[in-house]
Parts: structure tokens; C-alpha cells; sequence
């Protein structure tokens, strides 16, 4: 592969001796990764149940495994149920690193296509609050599909700039992720045809950009709370020069401690002369760890963390009779305050979210089904949001089992006496215990209803 001169030469003030071996890192096999979702089910389970050949840990992240192309595990039925989100391993480490807790509001302010929003979300257990923001509308549609096949109820997506957030979301946030745009100087081992791009639009493009975000974000950030920065890219002006001005300028927020691994690095204040603990960020390089380039700072805003306020008073709320009728067969725990109908289409509002007029939204909440001549039609996202107990008959079926392929594939499937609870009627159809999506079955024959944007391709 052919480097860029001039990127060569930063790369030898950053690693000095070690460039030699960095740059033979290009000749290593590049590092795939899946991470699992223990909002579905806890990495002991994935364990027992996985199929798959060569899974190895990611030491940094608890639920992150390296596996092999023959794995191909995006063909897996248990990728479509939402156990799993395929990424890169050094990926895996921003959203691990940023210590989210159970009911905490949370921001993913550059999340698309959401691989590090699925884990905060994750990380959240169907609690609190996320809102996974991205400037680019075009790429919320990738964000807004990971998110509810991983199943996710308490949700926001919008596609907004951070300043606009702002308006709504001043000083609201418990956590923030600012995995921002930048050179991918990381990538270049894994995707060489980022170097032409790097050659048009380098660091100094970059930097001012992640410099504007990174201080609009601060605006939405508790006291007490911390914000995640994180690139994948090597240049000091984007890492630790960014991070330099940010400290700067904002004197109430400090660099909080990242947990040490093997072969992780510390940031180089040298590079920019900064009087700040810049060696409390993190640099990833090939060469030391396997997998890519990636850096991490971690900030925490001074002052006292108060408690998110105790929800509102509950408004009365009267729903159609088609859709109570069909909630009569679900146990998840539902809260019919937080039931909003808008026009035919019914959605499960996170707690405690209020109207937010002018902002551009792709989901709000949950989106439950769909109101159609005095019938409930209940939609994707809520079939992967429940867990088979949560629904009163389902069709359950092994991974092995040919019927599963099909019916990711739209196909009708043929069912036999008492594989179902109930003989007739809507079914959660699953695969080993994890659900898939709706069927309904008529006379022995289950009438699709996969979302069609979803299947799987022959």
C-alpha cells in the first residue's frame, strides 16, 4: 500500500522507532469483531449457544469476540434476533469505555449507523433515556434499524446539530459520546480508500469541526456528568490537540482516568505542548494491539451530579379498543401513559420525554404497530423490543431448523399441531428462545409478517 509522504512522516514523530513496525502491522490480517447484546442475553448464555468456529475475546471489552470471515456470522439467524452487532474491535472501546448506568440520559451525538449506540443502549437495559443523533438524515435509517433489531424501547432518534439539541437538551444529559468525524488515518489498514478522501480533507479540515462539536456538546452535559471523545484517526491536531483547546477553553471540565489493557498507549502531550494530563487519554495503534486505529479522552464536567427528577403526573390516557384488546396478550410491562397514537401509528413514549417542536426526528420511542380497520397490527420493532414469555403463543424454533431461513426471507412457513401455543392468531416467531418478528397463523400456515425491509437476501 501506498502512504501518503506526508502522513508518513507525522507518523514517525508520533511513534519515533516504532514506525517500522507499524508500518509491517499493513501486512497483518486485518481484525473482525461481533459484541454482544446483553440487553437479549448475558455473554455466559452467547456461550453456550453460539455456533460459531473461532471466537476468541476482545480483552477490553467484556462482551466483544474476534471472529474469522468462515464465521459469517451476519448469515446467522442470531444476528437477525438481535444478539449481536457485528464491529470492529478497536470500535468496541468508546462506548465501553464511557461508564453509562441503569436510567441515566444518554447521547450519542454522532451515532450513525450504531454500532457504539446499540451498546449504550445496552448498557441502559431498557432504562433511562438515549438519544442517538446524527447530522446526516441519510444515515439515521441505518441507526434507527440496529437500534430496534437490538430491540430497544427508550429511544430517540434525531438528525440534528448539536446546537439545535441544545434548545431542549441544555445540561440534561447524564453521559455523552462524541465519536466524531475525522481523517481515519486508523483505517487506512482496513479501508485504503479512505487515503484519496485524507488527501483532499486531512486533519486540519478535521479538527476545526470536531473543535465546534466538541464545545457545542459540552452545553448538553450535566455538572457532574462525562463525555466521551473518541476518533478514529492518529493525528495529534484531531486528538490531542483538539482536546488541548477544548481543556482551554472549558476550565470546568478535567480528563477522568481510562482503564489500562494491554498494548493501549498513552495520549502525548509532548506533541502539542500541552500543560494538560494528556497521557490520561488512550492511543490504539495495529502494531500493538489486533485491531485498528483509535483514540479515546474521556472528560468530566466539575461540579455535583443531582438525580434525574422523578417522572411527571401520569396522564389519563384513553386507547383504542383494538389495541388494549391486543395488549390483553402481552405481559411486557407497559405504561399506558406513556401510549401515544399518532395518526394510525401507536408508539411506547420513553419516560419522562416531553414535546420537542421543531426537532428532527426519525423515532420517537418505540414504535408498537399500527391501528387498521378495528384491527391492531403490531410492528417489527415491537416484536424484537419482548421477550418470548412476553407474548401468549409463539413459534419457537431451532436455529437448524430450515423454516427459520425461510421465514427471514418472507416466506410462508407451513406449522404443525401444537408448535404454537395457540392454534390460530398472531404468533412471536423465534429462534431458540430469542424473538425474530410477528407471523399469524391461519389453518396450519403462518402468514409472514418480517418486515420486508429486513430480509434476509438469497
Amino acid at each position: 500500500m501506498n502512504l501518503p509522504a506526508p502522513f508518513v512522516e507525522n507518523m514517525k514523530k508520533i511513534l519515533g522507532p516504532e514506525l517500522d513496525a507499524y508500518l509491517e502491522s499493513y501486512q497483518k490480517p486485518r481484525f473482525t469483531g461481533l459484541r454482544v447484546n446483553t440487553s437479549k442475553i448475558t455473554v455466559e448464555e452467547f456461550e453456550r449457544i453460539q455456533p460459531f468456529k473461532s471466537l476468541r475475546k476482545v480483552p477490553w471489552t467484556s462482551n466483544g469476540y474476534y471472529y474469522t470471515e468462515e464465521d459469517a456470522p451476519a448469515r446467522h439467524p442470531y444476528y437477525y434476533a438481535g444478539l449481536y452487532y457485528i464491529q470492529e474491535p478497536s470500535a468496541m472501546t468508546p462506548a465501553s469505555v464511557l461508564p453509562v448506568e441503569k436510567g441515566e440520559r444518554v447521547l450519542d451525538l454522532c451515532a450513525a449507523p450504531g454500532g457504539k449506540a446499540t451498546e449504550l443502549a445496552a448498557k441502559l437495559a431498557h432504562t433511562g433515556l438515549l438519544v442517538a443523533n446524527d447530522a446526516s438524515a441519510s444515515r439515521t435509517k441505518a441507526l434507527l434499524k440496529n437500534l430496534e433489531v437490538f430491540g430497544m424501547p427508550n429511544i430517540l432518534i434525531t438528525s440534528e446539530t448539536a446546537d439545535r439539541l441544545d434548545r431542549y437538551f441544555h445540561a440534561y444529559f447524564d453521559k455523552i459520546l462524541v465519536d466524531a468525524p475525522c481523517s481515519g488515518e486508523g483505517m487506512f489498514r482496513k479501508q485504503s480508500h479512505m487515503i484519496p478522501a485524507w488527501e483532499k480533507q486531512g486533519p486540519e479540515f478535521f479538527s476545526r469541526m470536531q473543535r465546534e462539536i466538541l464545545t457545542q456538546a459540552a452545553e448538553l452535559l450535566k455538572p457532574g456528568g462525562k463525555m466521551l471523545y473518541s476518533t478514529c484517526t492518529f493525528s495529534w491536531l484531531e486528538n490531542e490537540g483538539t482536546i488541548d483547546d477544548f481543556l482551554k477553553k472549558h476550565p470546568d471540565f478535567h480528563l477522568a482516568d481510562i482503564p489500562a489493557y494491554e498494548g493501549f498507549a498513552p495520549g502525548r502531550p509532548d506533541l502539542t505542548g500541552s500543560a494538560f494530563p494528556l497521557e490520561k487519554c488512550v492511543r490504539l495503534f495495529p502494531h500493538k494491539i489486533d485491531g485498528e486505529g483509535h483514540f479515546l479522552a474521556l472528560l468530566e464536567r466539575d461540579g455535583e451530579k443531582y438525580p434525574n427528577p422523578e417522572e411527571g403526573k401520569k396522564r389519563t390516557v384513553k386507547l383504542p379498543s383494538e389495541l388494549t384488546d391486543f395488549l390483553k396478550d402481552v405481559k411486557m410491562s407497559l405504561d399506558p401513559s406513556r401510549i401515544q397514537v399518532k395518526d394510525t401509528k401507536v408508539f411506547l413514549m420513553p419516560e419522562g420525554v416531553g414535546r420537542c417542536p421543531g426537532l428532527r426526528f426519525l423515532r420517537s420511542g418505540l414504535y408498537m404497530g399500527e391501528l387498521l380497520k378495528k384491527r391492531f397490527e403490531p410492528g417489527q420493532a415491537f416484536a424484537m423490543a419482548l421477550k418470548k414469555n412476553e407474548y401468549a403463543s409463539s413459534l419457537d424454533l431451532p436455529a437448524s431448523d430450515e423454516r427459520i431461513v425461510r421465514y427471514l426471507k418472507g416466506e410462508t412457513v407451513e406449522v404443525e399441531d401444537r408448535e404454537c401455543s395457540r392454534p390460530e392468531g398472531w404468533q412471536l416467531v423465534c429462534v431458540d428462545g430469542y424473538p425474530l418478528g410477528w407471523g399469524k397463523l391461519i389453518r396450519g400456515t403462518l402468514r409472514n409478517k418480517y418486515f420486508s425491509g429486513w430480509r434476509m437476501q438469497s
